[in-house]
């Protein structure tokens, strides 16, 4: 007999499949986390030593040995802000970087020098959140189901795609690629219970995004964005590097200027606290005040303030039918950015929750909601493109298909026809911008229809259909209405890696999986093999003649034989031969500690050690 699951009228029925996992990464520039949700609501899920921020930073060894997070933070051939590079061309990098970009031949993303060999920034950012899903399985326990992953809302195409590549280099089911704003809004929504029309000021270390939403009984509508991808409290720090340079009458070379960079960022946290820092950078020493750090930074501010008026006037809103404002971004801890925000909109700022963390834990719940754990308490989120999408006319013109700030997912068709008489094959391209003009534009793809039934021009009926799904990527069809010739592309920005560079890299993480643990394994006993010589060798030094003959020829030959497999890659020889010193020392370790304490009690009286 079949059993039917039956609910009260107006309810969701009891659902009996198991609990998938799901995590929201947010990919930030400076710092990355990562949550996930349960019956309870969204959490930040910790590193082992409780750390929720993982440092955006990546640092090649060798081959073999990859450092990412806090590990490979302060050294000098670290990665950082690689996000600012996603989906970029070389002539895009604007700034002074502390390690060495390699133009790409097709134009393309540039590669990164590393000891390790060139590597793509979708390689890097794949390591990060690598590192990212490991600490979630670790946490949750088990295999995850999906992932979704924040991107800035003014991503273009070929940003988005490198991001989707980086994940799947990265081993990850993407689930959805969310807009940071739109997570943002989820988790104060959920949190807060916000309704109306919701400003979502998101200021990070390299992107900036502002949207406008309208929050109302579980639907999220993003009425308009705005924003920079290469704009955020980077720019802060280079201000002050800069000014710290001037002062000094020093200039940085690429080696000591991620040094330099430390030291000013750690400078613009001081001055969020006090009035003045004082600084020390290669012998010079002085102070920056509040008032002069503010005239370093407010040009920027100011641009994300002239980006908020063009969302207010894309909505045809007025300030004052803003009902709130949401700070994100660890950026928007700064009390000058606060300041001149609240004096913008004119009213008090919503900072409640952690800037940091508040859109990792709305991208935990729409993850939750897609994998299908949520069911009495679903989302609908109505997300928008960033930048209008055309097509290339004649005369070198664009013919905008899809607007900025159209809801998506969307389909939009338009008809062309021929130029020529006879012609029987037309050439598509694809582009993605606010100008008029082609060159202005960015160009996303190129693709032919061919065997169009020759007619005399303007005769043919070629109806062009652009598709953008919930992820913002595109695709394109072109289709000759009178005979049904096709054909379709979709977007692969020349930015993105091809699909067989990506495949490689995926057979690749799998492939080298046993080698990439017994190389950790290797390094592991090597380093606590390194540690027992130099304690052994220290121990010696000072106290060998609480040894006798033998004693010390014996420790010294299991000394050597150590030193010596530290050149093989034998791990488990390594592990013998440091347990073999281990216990030989032993009793040598428990003369020392004898001889110690007798010399500490020397000379005193019972009362004065019980004292």
């Amino acid at each position: 007999m079949a059993l039917l699951n039956i609910a009260e009228p107006g309810q969701s029925p009891i659902r009996t499949q198991p609990h998938k996992h799901a995590l929201g990464i947010d990919l930030g520039t400076t710092n990355s986390l990562v949550a996930s949700a349960n019956s309870e609501g969204p959490f930040i899920i910790a590193d082992e030593n409780g750390e929720a921020l993982l440092p955006s930073v990546v640092a090649y060894q060798n081959q073999e040995e990859i450092l990412v997070g806090q590990e490979a933070y302060k050294l000098s051939d670290a990665i950082s802000s690689v996000k600012r590079l996603m989906g970029r061309g070389h002539a895009d990098v604007a700034h002074k970087l502390a390690y060495k970009l390699i133009p790409a031949d097709d134009g393309g993303m540039p590669l990164i020098e590393t000891s390790a060999g060139p590597k793509s920034p979708v390689e890097v950012s794949a390591e990060i959140l690598g590192k990212l899903a490991k600490r979630g399985q670790a946490k949750l326990d088990a295999e995850i189901d999906g992932v979704v992953i924040t991107v800035p809302a003014y991503f273009d195409e070929a940003q988005r795609q490198a991001t989707k590549d980086a994940a799947r280099i990265a081993g990850l089911n993407v689930l959805r690629l969310l807009s940071e704003p739109t997570a943002a809004a989820v988790a104060y929504g959920l949190d807060k219970k916000l309704q109306g029309n919701v400003i979502i000021y998101d200021l990070g270390g390299g992107t900036f995004d502002v949207s406008l939403m309208r929050l109302e009984k579980g639907v999220f509508e993003v009425l308009a964005t705005g924003g920079d991808t290469a704009l955020g409290g980077d720019d802060f720090d280079r201000a002050i590097a800069r000014w710290i340079e001037e002062q000094s009458g020093q200039e940085t070379s690429q080696q000591n200027l991620s040094g330099l960079n430390a030291i000013a960022r750690e400078t613009k946290h001081a001055l969020s606290e006090h009035s003045e820092a004082e600084i020390t950078f290669n012998g010079w020493s002085g102070k920056l005040d509040r008032q002069t750090y503010y005239s370093l930074i407010d040009s920027f501010i100011d641009q994300t303030l002239k980006a908020c008026r063009r969302v207010l006037r894309d909505a045809g809103m007025k300030n004052e039918e803003i009902t709130d404002v949401v700070m994100v971004g660890g950026s928007t801890r700064s009390p000058r950015v606060q300041e001149k925000v609240s004096d913008f909109f004119k009213q008090e700022l919503l900072n409640e929750l952690d800037p940091d963390q508040v859109v990792a834990l709305g991208a935990a719940i729409q993850a939750d909601i897609l994998v299908g754990n949520k069911y009495d308490n679903e989302l609908l989120l109505l997300d928008v493109n960033p930048l209008s999408l055309g097509i290339e006319t004649m005369g070198g013109l664009v013919e905008k298909i899809i607007p900025r700030n159209t809801t998506i997912p969307v389909s939009r068709a338009q008809e062309f026809t021929t130029f020529k008489d006879g012609q029987t094959v037309m050439s598509l391209h694809v582009l993605q911008g606010e100008r008029e003009l082609v060159e202005d534009c960015r160009s996303l793809a190129r693709f032919e229809l061919r065997d169009i039934p020759p007619m005399v021009a303007g005769g043919a009926r070629i109806r062009v259909t652009f598709q953008v799904d919930a992820d913002g990527l595109l695709s394109v069809e072109a289709e000759e209405m009178s005979s049904g010739v096709k054909s379709s592309v979709v977007v692969k920005p020349s930015f993105g890696l091809e699909d067989q560079a990506i495949e490689q890299m995926i057979r690749d993480s799998h492939s080298q999986a046993e080698h990439d643990r017994d190389m950790r394994a290797l390094k592991e006993n090597q380093v606590e093999a390194l540690r027992i010589i130099e304690a052994t060798e220290s121990a010696l030094a000072n106290d060998a003649d609480l040894l006798e003959t033998k004693e010390l020829k014996a420790l010294q030959e299991s000394l050597q034989l150590l030193r010596d497999s530290l050149e093989s890659a034998d791990t488990d020889l390594i592990k013998q031969r440091s347990e073999s010193l281990n216990e030989l020392s032993t009793e040598f370790a428990a003369r020392r500690m004898d001889t110690e304490i007798r010399k500490a009690f020397k000379g005193k009286k019972i009362e004065e050690v019980d004292r």
